[in-house]
């Protein structure tokens, strides 16, 4: 086996050893399970690019040079074929798709096989640390795989076989893989936004290029992220976005259309059919976090008096792109909602039945387009439906909400309440130095802030008190931080399980209440603490100094603690506010908030407790 970064410089040598080069790249043949190397890429002299046959003229090679059948004078050059690419230029430090682990990877070498003396194959892409190491110095490679050893951990290659990589990075529009694996293209749609969402800004318009409107569609209603999606949609052909857009579900559609500026969004919509565009047009219509925002109007309604028989004539009839379908709703002259049929009392059902006589009528679970959609989704989970129907005032049927978009919504709420309960993704999955780094100062957040406080009460009062009695003060401080950040996690938990509009939901002033409350009784808690530690030190024949030192810590706790759970109704103020204007509020931000001003108000109370001269040094 032999790697590219060991071939890359080499010299290259004619017939007579006359140098006439070094190795600058490799072209292969796409067309192969296992690529055999086709072109040799050579950085002739005064920097002359060279391209050759690797079959017609290389003779021999190994990791130190390469050698020629021919002498210099016999080459002919030729050029890269269109089912051809070169390796170190398209593919080496590139981004490239795992279809296998369904995942983006960056290579960082590409392993090569030597079935003979001067034929090569392309195996795989390394992308692991090894061929990183191996790219910038065998030797480091290898003192790293000893390292590896004496440690007990070795270091194995991380290799994707060809078949199961997916080349992203140029224009290969011509060049055919036939292999059987699974190209981008053939993945899941749910797959496809992962893998687009995790691509580097500038390869997304690129790859998402090489779907087609069915895919593309498909894949962009799979997208997390909404923006990212309106993103790659704007840099679209208008035309190619109205397309895709008419593919889309209309309730897909309409999410993303919002996402848009108002001209984009009209252009667009102008250029779709009626009949898709007035569906998207109506959706639009309904306030954002509705009922009516996230249903969809493809829905299968018919008269109840129409027989078993007709409506699976009518379910034949549905264009293959349907949104799914999981009842059938039923309709009075009125065009009122009468009840709905499950597929399978459908089946099982004599085929001259009145769809009113196997119907289910009692009972029937709708909601309004102007309902939350959080409670909407809440009740689809809980009476177990694949989807909800929407009526208006008239009880006239405007559309469902299906199961898969209820998911969704119950999704993207639970991440919403973890992040204002300061929670973040990186606690449980950490990636990367920087990750590592960020997870563990929001985990510890006390403690960096006590640092920054003690080195602020040191400034603060030198050089009127020792440094030593400002440590002794602080001692208290982690207390005070702490319980700051406690008051907010109590403040975010009553903002998750209360809702102002709910009567039977504690009042603000109760909350208030409670909150001043427990700030007196944690700082009464302190103040025993205090009171016993006073009596044990001046009892005895203790520094008086140092004593004072760290009483006048305690003290500077408790009071900091009664501010932080007096302010509790401010924060809660604030979340509601900010909840009320659609706009995301960050649990860490506000713990960061909390934790400060407990570090003012303790910084205070105790430099005044160590001495009131030093404020004012």
């Amino acid at each position: 086996m032999i790697y590219l970064s060991q071939l890359l410089g080499n010299p290259v040598y004619d017939l007579n050893g006359e140098r006439i080069g070094r190795v600058s790249d490799l072209g292969i043949a796409t067309g192969e399970v296992f690529p055999r190397v086709t072109a040799l890429a050579v950085q002739g002299p005064a920097n002359t690019p060279l391209m050759i046959s690797w079959r017609k003229y290389v003779d021999e090679f190994d990791e130190d040079e390469i050698t020629l059948k021919v002498v210099a004078t016999d080459i002919r050059f030729s050029y890269l074929q269109p089912d051809e690419v070169l390796i170190a230029r398209d593919l080496l430090n590139k981004q490239i798709v795992d279809t296998r682990g369904m995942r983006v990877v960056r290579v960082n070498d590409l392993k090569l096989s030597d079935t003979s003396s001067s034929q090569l194959r392309l195996l795989g892409a390394e992308v692991g640390a090894r061929g990183l190491l191996r790219t910038l110095s065998p030797h480091l490679e290898a003192a790293a795989l000893k390292a590896a050893r004496a440690l007990g951990k070795p270091m194995p290659e991380k290799i994707i076989a060809w078949n199961y990589m997916d080349l992203l990075d140029r224009d290969l529009s011509n060049v055919k893989l036939s292999v059987s694996h699974k190209t981008l293209d053939e993945l899941h749609p749910a797959d496809i936004a992962d893998i687009l969402e995790r691509l580097d800004p500038r390869l997304r318009g690129q790859v998402f290029a090489q779907l087609d409107d069915e895919q593309a569609a498909e894949a962009m209603a799979e997208f997390d992220d909404d923006a990212m999606a309106a993103e790659i949609m704007g840099d679209m052909e208008e035309l190619d976005a109205s397309r895709m857009l008419s593919e889309m579900d209309p309730d897909d559609a309409a999410e993303l259309v919002s996402e848009l500026d108002y001209e984009k969004a009209e252009k667009l919509l102008r250029l779709m059919g009626v009949k898709e565009q007035k569906a998207i047009r109506q959706l639009l219509g309904y306030k954002e976090d509705t009922a009516g925002r996230i249903m969809t109007s493809e829905v299968v309604s018919i008269p109840e008096d129409a027989t078993v028989a007709e409506a699976i004539e009518r379910l034949r009839n549905l264009d293959e792109d349907f949104e799914t379908v999981h009842y059938i709703y039923l309709e009075d002259d009125e065009k009122r909602l009468t009840g709905l049929v499950t597929l399978h009392r459908l089946a099982v059902a004599e085929s001259n039945e009145q769809l009113r006589n196997i119907a289910i009528d009692d009972d029937l679970i709708t909601a309004s387009p102007d309902d939350d959609q959080e409670d909407v989704a809440e009740d689809i989970a809980k009476y177990n439906l694949m989807a909800m129907p929407v009526v208006d005032d008239n009880r006239r049927l405007l559309g469902i909400v299906t199961v898969d978009d209820a998911l969704d919504v119950l999704e993207e709420e639970h991440a919403e309440d973890l992040q204002i309960a300061g929670a973040s993704n990186s606690d449980g999955e950490r990636d990367g130095s920087s990750h590592d780094i960020a997870w563990l100062i929001r985990r510890n957040l006390w403690f960096f802030i006590w640092i920054v406080a003690v080195c602020i009460l040191s400034v603060a009062s030198a050089p009127r008190v020792a440094l030593l009695n400002v440590l002794l003060s602080c001692m208290a401080l982690p207390v005070a931080v702490v319980l700051a950040d406690d008051s907010i996690n109590y403040v975010t938990n009553f903002f998750l399980e209360n809702d102002p509009d709910d009567d039977s939901s504690p009042s603000f002033l109760g909350f208030s209440l409670k909150s001043i409350g427990l700030g007196i009784v944690f700082g009464a808690v302190v103040a025993l603490l205090v009171t016993v530690f006073d009596k044990i030190v001046f009892a005895g024949a203790g520094d008086l100094e140092l004593s004072r030192a760290i009483l006048s810590g305690f003290i500077a706790a408790g009071v900091s603690t009664v501010v932080s759970f007096a302010l509790s109704p401010v924060y809660l103020w604030i979340l509601r506010t900010r909840d009320e204007r659609n706009e995301e509020t960050s649990g860490f931000t506000l713990s960061c908030v909390a934790m400060l001003v407990a570090v003012v108000v303790f910084v205070l109370v105790a430099a005044f407790g160590m001495g009131p001269g030093i404020l004012l040094v």
